[in-house]
């Protein structure tokens, strides 16, 4: 099934069409997906570690609660070494690159098959994007949670007084052994509120994306025009290039705005989300008995500020993470199109 294109216009416009707006076999997205989100795992994996450090509750009672970004990744450095801001790595891309591949490919079949609800032909109405984003965030979560589990656990292990997990699959097999198949699941409800953030990424990053190809367009046109003979051989083929290459810049930008603001609205989930799969116990028992008790727990405890800790990683990560992502899935899509 193939995400159907745009509607073009003659010769100059329809060459200027990148592959991404062009018939994608869902193979593509998939594959495609996947690797991006390797390149960018690894490219922002110390900052994911600090950010599940300043998220951690049990971070904020050995008192770092307060450091500042930089501050806490030279305190890594410097007392754990520099493996530590790579921990979890492993199954970090376990993770990531099954995800990416989920989200990619669900998105593209999911704005294929809602379209005809909204009388949509080209798929470019905001309700089928947010629509298909949302179910492209459900699908990812419940494939990828386990995984995502176990990798918050590898890269808090470090920071205890003592190692309990030698290595991802340690970590997996003693929570199964020792908490039950269901604790693998622990902290899905809140991934699953999260996926409003997917469905507003993708919104958003549709939308700029359509304006900023709109746009692209529109200046290769009057730039050709500009110029007599400009629109054949040498020139004309230097300005397709280098526009594609603007354009390119450009949308993976708005991958990153879009992130942004995303981000800045759900964010409370990513706190919630990180203290159930942390699993605390107080007396004996799991401090939060669920994604409601945990938000009025972290509220009424360490106030409203704490609902938003680790925001400054998370962006520095997830911003440049996104335009990592989106850049390197358009390049891919081109390349695996052909």
């Amino acid at each position: 099934m193939a995400v159907p294109p745009e509607v073009t216009g003659p010769g100059k416009q329809e060459s200027q069409q990148t592959v991404a707006e062009r018939p994608v076999k869902p193979w593509v997205h998939f594959v495609a997906g996947g690797l991006a989100g390797m390149v960018g795992a690894i490219v922002t994996s110390p900052l994911d570690v600090i950010k599940t450090r300043m998220q951690s509750d049990m971070y904020r009672t050995n008192g770092n609660h307060n450091s500042g970004v930089f501050r806490t990744l030279a305190n890594i450095y410097r007392t754990e070494g520099t493996g530590a801001l790579f921990s979890g790595l492993g199954a970090n891309l376990s993770g990531v690159v099954p995800a990416r591949a989920v989200n990619f490919f669900t998105y593209g079949i999911c704005k294929q098959l809602y379209a005809p609800l909204f009388d949509d032909a080209q798929c470019v109405k905001p309700q089928t994007h947010l629509l298909a984003g949302a179910s492209a965030g459900f699908a990812t979560s419940a494939v990828t949670n386990p995984i995502w589990l176990v990798k918050t656990r590898m890269q808090l292990d470090r920071h205890r007084g003592a190692q309990l997990y030698r290595n991802s699959f340690d970590c997996a097999a003693k929570i199964v052994r020792y908490e039950g198949v269901p604790a693998l699941y622990r902290g899905l409800s809140a991934s699953l509120v999260g996926s409003s953030e997917s469905s507003m990424q993708w919104l958003l990053y549709e939308q700029m994306r359509r304006f900023i190809r709109k746009s692209s367009q529109r200046n290769l046109e009057r730039e050709l025009l500009s110029s007599p003979g400009n629109h054949i051989g040498a020139n004309s083929e230097f300005s397709r290039k280098k526009n594609k290459f603007i354009e390119w810049m450009a949308t993976s930008g708005a991958a990153g705005c879009a992130k942004l603001c995303a981000s800045l609205i759900t964010y409370p989930h990513e706190v919630v989300r990180t203290r159930l799969r942390q699993a605390p116990l107080e007396n004996g028992q799991l401090k939060y008995k669920g994604l409601v008790s945990c938000f009025k727990r972290v509220y009424l405890e360490e106030g409203f500020a704490a609902l938003y800790g680790g925001l400054t990683p998370h962006l520095l990560r997830t911003v440049p993470n996104s335009i990592i992502l989106f850049g390197t899935w358009d390049l891919l899509v081109r390349v695996l199109s052909r």
